[in-house]
């Protein structure tokens, strides 16, 4: 294939800045956010991560845009992302909520980075292999926004740090097995903005926009919440179908016997 040759061929010397930048703006977040909870600001650690998925669309967005996209860029990105939504919302979750399960919880945690680490490793190596925009597995960034909404919501209302809650265990395990699941999940470059959209697309685009606007912290966590569960009931939705369509296929072979 013609993509795997260039893909592999011999990179060209230098980099591009702006594609590159925008990578590293999205790993100090990370950082910045493992940093602030080891000061004890859950709050703080968790707008970081919200924010570097900002860097994290931009700097894809703008390398396709422009035509950068290069391996070391793709490298980069991915080591990034296991940074950021990897091992900050895992130290973030492990310190604000997982610490009474003593083991448990501290195994929870890295069971987080390791099926974050396993996630990026199947897509960098699916990449180009696929005609399919969606994503195989519930992406990191995802999983960690989910982990991130949850603390921003909960700090609406409550202060301090939340008692032994086996909900929040069971979520982080979950988000953990869905990232290494052959679950879809979609994403927004199956947008294609060259294109024309219906006008009710701009009219929901606005709304968005309105509500994170209006309650940016309970707008995130409905959101990222409405993520995780659309992709399960789709998913379940795409197999009850299957099934379906395998039983009538069957139906019509014995008839047709």
């Amino acid at each position: 294939m013609k993509f795997k040759k260039d893909f592999y061929k011999q990179p060209k010397k230098g980099i591009y800045l702006l594609p590159n930048v925008l990578t590293l703006c999205g790993l100090f977040c990370g950082f910045f956010a493992v940093m602030a909870t080891i000061n004890g600001n859950y709050l703080y650690a968790a707008w970081a991560i919200v924010i570097a998925n900002i860097f994290d669309g931009l700097d894809g967005w703008i390398a396709r845009l422009t035509n950068t996209t290069t391996r070391f860029g793709i490298e980069l990105d991915s080591l990034s992302d296991l940074v950021t939504f990897g091992v900050a919302p895992a130290v973030m979750i492990y310190k604000w909520a997982l610490m009474p399960f003593g083991r448990i919880g501290w195994a929870a945690a890295f069971l987080f980075v390791a099926c974050g680490a396993l996630r990026l490793a199947r897509y960098n190596v699916q990449t180009g292999q696929s005609t399919s925009k969606a994503f195989k597995g519930m992406p990191i960034p995802g999983a960690a926004t989910v982990l991130a909404s949850i603390v921003i919501f909960y700090y609406e209302f409550w202060t301090g740090v939340p008692e032994k809650n086996i909900l929040l265990l069971c979520i982080v395990i979950l988000l953990s097995l869905l990232m290494v699941s052959t679950l879809r999940y979609h994403a927004v470059k199956e947008i294609d903005f060259r294109e024309r959209k219906p006008f009710w697309m701009l009219i929901v685009f606005v709304l968005i926009l309105f509500v994170l606007l209006v309650h940016p912290s309970t707008a995130i966590f409905i959101f990222a919440m409405g993520y995780l569960f659309w992709g399960i009931m789709e998913n379940i939705y795409l197999f009850i179908r299957h099934r379906q369509q395998k039983n009538q296929e069957k139906e019509v072979n014995v008839d047709s016997t």
